[in-house]
């Protein structure tokens, strides 16, 4: 592990560095997450927009979804429930669809909030022949266009079920990634594909990851949430920190969000922003101002700023 101190966050530039220095070979792994880690923002809420700009999400649908939003903000609900509710919004559809879907909206919206950075330290794990793998608790169709576009061959996520003939259940594999059951997936993984955790390398922003950091022998919080970056304080875990690309952070999604249209633009900021990255604060904030008067999108935005 490197030696930098938490209170002095590591450049980009010797993260990489310290990458080419490391040990070769695929025993050592290279898990990413994706939202705030890869990728600026929240894929999730790019494929709302998407959907809701095309009409393709049904207005009861999307109520029960921002609803068990609010319940999960208040602990009455569970994440499992948060995204076993967005699966159901695509039942019924050939998985194909859903999966083209995915690719259109990253290349039309997440494309250009790839971090850089993280480009460059991807590449550099690439070139020492680690197993790099994407690990998000998000879906496939948000997962696989970035890691296509990556080169990462390996994905772990939570997974659609599709019947014999490619229509999706609207289920979820179980068990459904969040927290320590992505921990243990890792480590399913870890374990088919001989993979070393205590040599390898774990990049994440969300509290939720702490016990996937505990399990690798290189943490790397990456522009971390507050629970985390004191965890990382406290065990003197180097972190990663750099602006967003194009200045698309929480903030411009929300903007988009609330310019989509007319099926509720505050309710749409409380399901890609709140649902998606799991902000749950931000997500019952959204949701509290649908609740009043309608406001403009601007002051809606700033309030929840």
């Amino acid at each position: 592990m490197s030696g930098d101190g938490a209170d002095a966050p590591a450049r980009l530039t010797g993260a990489a560095a310290e990458v080419e220095a490391s040990a070769a070979g695929p025993q050592v792994g290279a898990f990413f997450d994706l939202d705030g880690t890869l990728v600026a923002g929240y894929t999730a809420a790019a494929q709302t927009r998407d959907r809701l700009r095309r009409r393709d999400l049904r207005i009861i649908e999307f109520l029960v979804i921002v609803q068990l939003a609010v319940q999960f903000r208040l602990g009455r609900r569970a994440f499992e429930t948060l995204i076993e509710g967005s699966a159901r919004t695509v039942r019924g559809r050939l998985a194909a669809d859903v999966d083209a879907m995915g690719e259109r909206v990253f290349h039309r919206s997440v494309a250009g909030r790839v971090y850089p950075e993280m480009r460059e330290l991807v590449q550099a794990h690439q070139r020492r022949g680690h197993t790099v793998v994407v690990s998000s608790s998000a879906l496939t169709n948000q997962v696989a266009p970035v890691a296509r576009y990556l080169g990462i061959e390996h994905v772990v996520c939570n997974r659609l079920v599709a019947d014999d003939h490619g229509i999706l259940t609207g289920e979820v594999e179980p068990p459904v990634m969040w927290g320590p059951t992505k921990a243990s997936s890792v480590q399913r993984f870890a374990v088919g594909h001989q993979v070393d955790l205590s040599a390898s390398y774990f990049y994440a922003d969300g509290d939720e990851d702490l016990s996937l950091m505990r399990l690798v022998g290189h943490p790397r919080p990456t522009n971390p949430e507050s629970r985390l970056t004191r965890a990382a304080v406290r065990c003197g875990w180097p972190i990663l920190r750099f602006s967003r690309p194009g200045g698309r952070g929480a903030l411009g999604v929300a903007r988009r969000l609330a310019s989509a249209g007319s099926l509720g633009p505050l309710a749409a900021a409380a399901l890609g922003v709140g649902i998606a990255r799991r902000n749950k604060r931000a997500g019952i904030n959204s949701g509290r101002q649908h609740d009043g008067p309608h406001p403009r999108p601007d002051d809606a935005v700033s309030r929840q700023a």
